[in-house]
């Protein structure tokens, strides 16, 4: 092999190609990043304008940090992954909590002196984080990249299926549950009633026969286009799936360009919009606990995005990712906006295309800067219903499941059966908050944001399953390979 030969994460490709490339990763993730801000803004009773100023900001904070995580910034910032950068929903419950306490623009100066605080604490704490990547065995990280996968399959038939089947009979979260699975969760947290039933009324969208078969026509076209179509229409499957099911949304009247017309051509997002933010220990502590289950889940992401990438990540490497996720939080507070991780939507996007270049990425964060500072722009690409994008997340999530089964498959039970305990019990954990969201109901309130996370709950027990049947060294030569090279020697 040829050392000089460029890996695929470090190759650079003609500029149509990463256009069309780094599109397909924004439509992907576009529906959550601007989820957030919509749900936290109406939380702390902002005027429309400011709610717009918080979309507008998220999507330039979005692409900024996006730049810094896959093209680097000196050694200490960026894994140089193929990563998307995006506000975390773990931060959704302690920040709509903020919101409720010091609604107004005194409430938005104490949440973002909050995340500034949070995201420094971040920085601080990434090379100790890191330094766990040795309890990330074959055996662990295909339990969490397979959670990973399986938690996202339930935001994919959300998307498809039109959201919950019950929404909270409050006026505003109808529309929010259009935009993000998660509205439910977020209705229970921004709701006045702490415990007990929300009254509920049925959504109507929900099962829709022709959102459904709309979702069903997407996914028909991206595997048509994966099994048929060759090189660079191959590689945007997705994209060409996606752009499909708009023009047949439009044709049955599903879709419409109305906000395209009312919004504005250019927005310039200032710093520290709401004035000089204010510091509150206790809410600073909160946030930094949040930052500490985006951090344990961003491993599992840039572990999973090594073993799609076939680029291994080191230990100092890890540090630099994690440390980006705090200078992303850092940088999102000051310009009016919230913490950041990497988005696992676009994980199994990557795995789908099987495009493995971080400059696609880069070129979606060049795109997202132009969102926020392009209203108009922004405007269209929020026009796409998300059933639409169902079909196509079912492809895509699924992809990040199949990576952690297929690393799983690497793993030998025969010769240490307590891999299967492993596997078996970190599974069933993190279905914990999917098959029951409200399991944590009767705990202290300022647990839920850990207790509510599938991929934190998986990675805990794994590690510490791991860590009791086979100790601190790994899996005890765990995978087949590692097997194999314990033999030849």
């Amino acid at each position: 092999m040829n050392e000089t030969a460029v890996h695929p994460v470090d190759e650079k490709l003609p500029l149509p190609r990463l256009t069309a490339l780094g599109l397909q990763h924004v439509l992907v993730m576009y529906a959550g990043a601007i989820a957030v801000p919509l749900i936290v803004g109406r939380a702390l009773k902002l005027s429309p304008e400011h709610v717009a100023l918080l979309i507008s900001a998220d999507l330039f904070a979005c692409g900024i940090v996006t730049l810094i995580q896959s093209l680097g910034m000196t050694k200490y910032f960026g894994i140089k992954l193929p990563v998307m950068m995006g506000v975390t929903f773990a931060a959704v419950g302690p920040m709509v909590a903020i919101a409720n306490a010091v609604p107004g623009e005194d409430g938005a100066r104490a949440l973002f002196g909050a995340i500034i605080g949070a995201g420094i604490v971040a920085m601080l704490i990434a090379p100790i984080v890191s330094k766990m990547l040795r309890f990330f065995p074959p055996v662990v990280t295909g339990t969490i990249i397979t959670i990973i996968g399986v938690s996202l399959m339930r935001v994919g038939v959300g998307w498809a299926v039109g959201g919950p089947a019950f929404l909270a009979q409050r006026t505003d979260v109808p529309k929010l549950v259009e935009m993000v699975d998660k509205a439910k969760a977020v209705a229970a947290s921004a709701s006045d009633i702490k415990l007990g039933p929300i009254p509920m009324i049925d959504n109507p969208n929900y099962g829709d026969l022709g959102h459904m078969a709309v979702a069903a026509f997407v996914l028909v076209i991206v595997l048509l286009l994966v099994k048929f179509a060759k090189g660079f229409f191959a590689n945007i499957s997705v994209l060409l799936g996606i752009i499909a099911g708009c023009i047949l949304a439009f044709g049955m009247g599903q879709m419409n360009f109305d906000k395209v017309g009312k919004a504005a051509w250019v927005d310039i997002v200032t710093p520290l919009a709401f004035g000089m933010p204010t510091f509150d220990p206790v809410m600073v502590l909160t946030m930094s606990l949040v930052m500490i289950v985006v951090m344990i889940e961003s491993t599992g992401m840039f572990l999973a995005l090594s073993d799609i990438t076939g680029k291994k990540v080191s230990q100092p490497e890890l540090a630099a990712g994690l440390r980006t996720d705090g200078l992303g939080t850092l940088i999102g507070g000051i310009f009016n906006t919230f913490p950041y991780t990497s988005f696992s939507q676009n994980v199994g996007l990557v795995g789908v295309t099987g495009v493995r270049s971080r400059y696609v990425t880069v070129a979606g964060g060049i795109i997202m800067i132009l969102l926020g500072l392009l209203p108009k722009m922004g405007a269209l690409v929020e026009a796409i219903p998300q059933f639409v994008l169902g079909g196509a997340g079912l492809v895509m999530f699924g992809m990040v499941a199949a990576t952690g089964i297929r690393i799983l498959s690497t793993v030998d039970y025969k010769g240490n059966r307590h891999n299967l305990y492993i596997v078996a019990l970190a599974i069933g954990f993190g279905l914990i908050p999917l098959v029951a969201p409200r399991w944590m109901q009767q705990m202290a309130h300022e647990l839920h944001p850990l207790l509510e996370s599938g991929i934190l709950l998986t990675s805990i027990a794994a590690v510490l399953l791991n860590l009791f049947f086979n100790g601190a060294k790994g899996d005890a030569a765990g995978s087949i390979e590692a097997a194999k090279a314990a033999e030849a020697h």
